[in-house]
């Protein structure tokens, strides 16, 4: 795509990007490199507020995997987020950090940070750097739909704001964190006009199982890890990944939890509920385990025996008191296999609003392949507001800006196509 956009005998094309995560401001690097006008607006007071909240911990920036790894962490939607993928993939993310002066490393698991862990110094360079471009930013604009004669609507504090622009970019993200922007406002005004969207539903969430009592009045908040985790497909097939999470007064989370949440959520809302297996103690055989716990343990309480001979106390000992009986606990051959695999009732994921990010949205047979919405000619989405997701790892924030290049790129095309038709 060519960079020089306008001719001299005639201003350039205007552009409404709305939403200022991720996927929104590189939208607007790259439409203002190509010489269009630009204008951001954003409900909040500031922009990139859940990318800040994001890298609180330390800035999952992207991840290490070779690309036929990488593309296959999107699930049913890989082949398309792959197809964006193409065009900026994580070498060319990590690069794109380089040049505001944001280096990075690969950690021990695989994901990639920046240097200094932080994401405020790489967010604070990069609008600094959008606004010397000329990307012009609106602040407390809420975007309300259109009007009759198809005008773009915002509500800021001042009043009501009417806008006519040549092209929108949407990019409101989806339905988590509502506090920091992404609260699915949009979804009505979209479904409004005729446009297919797929209900929000939490992704890389945690789930309730109902703990008694003891064990979440004493144990929430304690970690497992490591452990393996054990679940049966749609097709009945069993899977298993090591991981980390954490006990919660309601049920269980953690990273291990939300590599899976898409599987389990979806198995919850088929069957109604679904059982996660645990298996506690991934450095013991279980036979071996068995003669172990077959040892008499003279006056020593069961606790006592299970923290000496298969080294369990603690949260997994409780859980293994909130899964048995007394009299199954016994048995060392019960014991030694449910300590493998340990029995989790998922009964609900966690509401929305509590999910690092969403899935559902428009779905993607609602675009083109440059994320034009087919129902609305010159407005096209990006980010998390369409129908996909990804586990945490740096995947979800690599194709929201990838997504953000191709809606740009396909901008670019569509007015060029809509310039020429015109005269």
């Amino acid at each position: 795509m060519s960079a020089a956009f306008p001719s001299p005998a005639s201003p350039p094309p205007r552009v409404a990007i709305i939403g200022g995560g991720p996927a929104g401001l590189f939208a607007a690097e790259r439409l203002r490199a190509a010489g269009l006008e630009v204008d951001l607006y954003d409900a909040k007071g500031s922009v990139g507020r859940k990318f800040l909240i994001a890298g609180k911990g330390g800035l999952n920036l992207t991840h290490s995997d070779p690309f036929p790894v990488f593309a296959s962490r999107y699930g049913a939607r890989q082949e398309a987020v792959a197809d964006w993928l193409r065009g900026f993939d994580a070498d060319a993310l990590r690069a794109w950090a380089a040049g505001l002066g944001v280096e990075t490393f690969v950690g021990s698991s695989g994901r990639v940070f920046p240097n200094d862990l932080k994401a405020a110094p790489l967010l604070r360079g990069w609008v600094r750097r959008l606004r010397d471009q000329g990307v012009r930013f609106h602040m407390q604009h809420r975007w309300a739909g259109w009007n009759e004669e198809g005008a773009l609507r915002f509500l800021h504090p001042a009043g009501e704001v009417i806008l006519r622009v040549d092209a929108v970019l949407l990019a409101l993200g989806g339905g988590s964190w509502p506090e920091l922007g992404s609260d699915g406002g949009w979804v009505p005004l979209l479904a409004a006009r005729g446009v297919d969207v797929a209900p929000l539903q939490p992704a890389n969430c945690g789930f309730d199982i109902g703990w008694s009592e003891h064990l979440s009045g004493r144990f929430a908040g304690s970690p497992l890890k490591p452990v393996i985790a054990h679940w049966r497909d749609a097709d009945g097939q069993w899977h298993a990944q090591q991981g980390e999470c954490v006990v919660t007064a309601t049920g269980i989370e953690g990273s291990l939890i939300y590599a899976l949440s898409g599987t389990l959520r979806d198995a919850i809302a088929r069957d109604g509920e679904t059982t996660l297996y645990l298996d506690l103690v991934p450095g013991r055989d279980e036979p071996a385990l068995r003669r172990a716990l077959a040892k008499p343990r003279g006056a020593r309480s069961l606790s006592e025996h299970l923290r000496r001979e298969a080294g369990v106390s603690g949260v997994r000992a409780a859980l293994l008191y909130e899964v048995m009986d007394r009299q199954a606990m016994q048995d060392p051959e019960r014991l030694a296999h449910t300590l493998k695999r340990l029995p989790l009732r998922l009964l609900r994921a966690r509401p929305i609003d509590e999910a690092i990010s969403s899935a559902g949205g428009i779905r993607l047979e609602a675009l083109d392949r440059d994320l034009m919405i087919t129902a609305l000619p010159g407005v096209f989405a990006a980010g998390e507001m369409l129908d996909w997701e990804a586990p945490t790892g740096g995947y979800l924030l690599t194709a929201c800006f990838a997504s953000g290049l191709r809606a740009a790129e396909g901008i670019l095309s569509w007015l060029k196509e809509h310039e020429s038709g015109s005269r």
